[in-house]
C-alpha cells in the first residue's frame, strides 16, 4: 500500500466551507473518513475510488450512500423501502441495469445529506474499523487513517458507534442480516 507523504486535513462538520472541501476532495478521487448517522466510514466517490478502497481495506464490503433519488437512480427500491428513508438502515437492493447488487442507504445525517446534494453523486462507504477491533474514539480513527487519507471530518458532538440494521431486499421475505441502529421490524413482516 502506498502511504501518504503528509497528514491527513482534520476538520470538523460544523465549521463553514468543510462540506466544500469535502466535495472538492472527493471529486479529485481522494479518500476521506466521514462521520455518518452510524459510525465512522471511509468513503471515496462512487466509480472513481474503488481501487483505492480496495488496496486500504481488501476483501471488505462497500456500501454505497446517496440521497434517495441516487439511491433510486442506482437501484431498484421498493416503495415500503422508500418511506423509512433517510435511516440508519442499509439495504442491499438490485441494481436498476441489471449488474448485480448494491449495498445502499440513504443516511439521516445532517452534514452527510449536505454533502451528498453537493457533491450531487453517492459515495461508497465502510465502516472505519480494522480487522478484529471496533474503532469509535476519533483520537483512535485519527491516529489510524492520518497518513492513509486525505481528510478526517469530525463531528464533536457525535455520540453514535452502531452500525445500520442490514437488510438483504432482494427477494421478498426480506432478510435481516445484522441488527443495528434502526428497527426494521415493520420491514420483515
Amino acid at each position: 500500500m502506498s502511504w501518504m507523504s503528509e497528514e491527513a486535513e482534520l476538520l470538523y462538520s460544523s465549521v463553514e466551507g468543510t462540506v466544500e472541501r469535502v466535495v472538492q476532495l472527493l471529486k479529485e478521487g481522494q479518500l476521506v473518513v466521514l462521520p455518518c448517522d452510524t459510525i465512522y466510514g471511509l468513503s471515496g466517490i462512487v466509480g472513481q475510488t474503488l481501487p483505492k478502497l480496495q488496496e486500504l481495506k481488501p476483501g471488505q464490503q462497500y456500501a454505497v450512500l446517496g440521497s434517495l433519488e441516487q439511491a433510486q437512480q442506482l437501484c431498484e427500491v421498493p416503495p415500503e423501502l422508500a418511506v423509512h428513508w433517510p435511516c440508519p438502515l442499509t439495504a442491499i437492493l438490485p441494481n436498476r441495469d441489471g449488474s448485480g447488487n448494491t449495498a445502499i442507504r440513504v443516511p439521516k445525517d445532517p452534514f452527510i445529506q449536505n454533502l451528498l446534494s453537493r457533491l450531487g453523486e453517492p459515495i461508497y462507504s465502510t465502516a472505519v474499523n480494522e480487522r478484529g477491533y471496533a474503532i469509535t474514539n476519533i483520537t483512535d480513527i485519527i491516529f489510524t487513517y492520518k497518513q492513509k487519507v486525505r481528510a478526517i471530518v469530525m463531528d464533536p458532538n457525535r455520540r453514535r458507534d452502531t452500525p445500520s440494521t442490514l437488510l438483504d431486499c432482494t427477494k421478498k421475505p426480506y432478510t435481516l442480516l445484522r441488527c443495528g441502529e434502526y428497527d426494521a421490524s415493520a420491514l420483515l413482516s
